[in-house]
């Protein structure tokens, strides 16, 4: 009776998205892409990279607590709101998948990865994406591997990739997701950039992208794209999505607790010189951590755009303060602060 349920609930998405006849083909868009989930955290999302500028608005989707897509090779877009409708109304990735494959007439020129909010994974590979194409679902000793005209399907993470130098770019991207330590972010990322040393696109490099969702986890609270980066158009792509990726981290997340260092009188010193150079500090440069040197490092901070990193107390993130560091070197220089 479920499986009827969510075909019936299928029949009424397609039709509401129209799907597939309002869809405009875009371009080849030769990529490698992973789409994984992370039970523990609730998070779900993308990490893509490809020889196609602007690759954001187009391979990767997400929605928290629902699941993520990666929608490739001769890119049908209609592919990332019907297949997340689809995941919402009760599909599996699996499901999902295959609903929109028989609706689809060109879907031998389609590249597809799907995970849901249940850890469920599947992917797709055409049999008319230019090679090396294929893909990988994990995890573990479960792991699968599928080449063009096969459905495979596992748990938590699926890899693919078209117009490959080889199998070993989604090899390692599979390899480096299960043996990354830390967030679902930093798996993703992890992988993309270990593809992409295993050889990546045989193209070469042109945009990346980042997408991870969380209900209620993005800036203030009331949006849940927790991380949302794009690269449009870079000669290294990859490493700049991981100078951004640490960008993010640093103005977007809130301070380990394991970085937190006292205010010490050293610090104090070098902080209040600091603030008095750049104008946000009128007291003087004692090492006391008086009420007054308090207020100019929160408001300072704020000027800054360490917002989530403000605190009430006597303690700092050493991230925050080697960051204002390195801005106060690169001020002097600027401004010929000796």
């Amino acid at each position: 009776m479920k499986t009827v349920a969510v075909f019936s609930i299928a029949v009424m998405i397609l039709f509401l998205f129209n799907f597939p006849s309002n869809f405009v083909e875009p371009k080849i868009s030769a990529t490698f892409s992973i789409v994984a989930f992370d039970p523990e955290a609730r998070e779900v999302g993308v990490a893509v990279q490809s020889k196609f500028p602007n690759v954001r608005p187009i391979v990767p989707w997400a929605k928290a607590e629902v699941g993520a897509i990666a929608t490739q090779s001769f890119a049908n877009v209609s592919y990332g709101p019907v297949g997340l409708a689809l995941l919402e109304n009760g599909a599996t990735a699996e499901q999902a998948l295959q609903i929109l494959l028989q609706n689809d007439p060109k879907k031998e020129i389609r590249q597809v990865g799907i995970v849901d909010f249940k850890g469920n994974s599947a992917s797709w590979t055409g049999n008319e994406c230019f090679d090396w194409a294929g893909g990988i679902v994990g995890y573990g000793e479960g792991k699968k591997y599928g080449g063009k005209g096969q459905i495979i399907t596992g748990r938590y993470y699926a890899v693919q990739g078209n117009i490959l130098v080889d199998q070993r770019t989604v090899e390692a991207m599979a390899k480096a997701f299960e043996e990354t330590k830390g967030t679902l972010a930093d798996k993703l990322v992890s992988a993309l950039v270990a593809g992409g040393k295993a050889g990546g696109d045989r193209r070469g490099e042109q945009s990346a992208a980042l997408l991870v969702v969380k209900k209620g986890a993005g800036y203030d609270s009331t949006m849940d794209n927790y991380i949302d980066i794009s690269i449009y158009d870079h000669p290294k792509p990859l490493e700049e999505l991981q100078r951004l990726y640490n960008l993010h981290k640093l103005y977007f997340f809130k301070s380990d607790p394991k970085n937190l260092v006292k205010i010490d009188e050293k610090i104090c010193r070098e902080l209040q010189q600091i603030m008095k150079d750049r104008g946000f500090y009128d007291g003087p440069v004692n090492g006391i951590f008086d009420a007054k040197t308090k207020k100019a490092l929160q408001d300072f901070m704020g000027w800054e755009n360490y917002d989530v990193r403000i605190r009430e107390d006597d303690l700092i993130d050493i991230e925050v303060l080697q960051d204002i560091r390195k801005n106060y070197e690169q001020w002097k220089a600027k401004y010929g602060k000796k």
